[in-house]
């Protein structure tokens, strides 16, 4: 790997876990347990439609490793990399059919995704199925975030690509 490219994906994993961060800062206002934004994943976003997909799962992992230590609570690791694995496999297969003026869409599905890998994850670590009657609940909300976060990554790209995605 080139010493630019590596300093590009070292830059983008940085800002992520920035925003990841100051995040975590920000009380939730959404009145279900769990529910954020994902801020973070403009970035992941960004990444799946203009770097490798090695690239991007080093993007993440790097982000979610460090989130997961920077935010103290190492117990969390195991969803948010469940919920990753799920979400970027989706992504990286809707780059394949989705085009990038339409990226909004792609987040959207990635935030369900990571919703349901992470309910996967508490159904196995907890033994309880009854987890998966939260589902509902997070597929709302995944929708909303995913939207959210699609559109500012959409409008990031416009604004440093000068294109034309309306």
């Amino acid at each position: 790997m080139k010493t630019k490219r590596l300093t590009e994906l070292a830059m983008l994993t940085a800002v992520a876990l920035i925003i990841f961060v100051v995040e975590l800062q920000i009380p939730n206002p959404f009145p279900i347990p769990g529910v954020k934004l994902g801020l973070a994943n403009i970035i992941t976003v960004y990444a799946v439609y203009h770097y490798r997909p090695a690239e991007v799962m080093m993007i993440v992992f790097v982000r979610v490793f460090l989130g997961a230590l920077f935010g103290g609570v190492m117990s969390t690791l195991i969803y948010s990399l469940s919920g990753s694995i799920f979400c970027l496999a989706g992504m990286l297969l809707l780059r394949k059919v989705i085009e990038e003026k339409y990226i909004w869409l792609s987040s959207v599905m990635g935030a369900v995704l990571h919703n349901i890998g992470q309910l996967t994850a508490a159904v196995l670590v907890t033994q309880t199925p009854g987890v998966f009657a939260y589902l509902p609940f997070l597929l709302v909300s995944g929708c909303l975030a995913g939207a959210f976060t699609g559109i500012c990554a959409q409008l990031i790209l416009k604004r440093l690509s000068g294109k034309n995605y309306s």
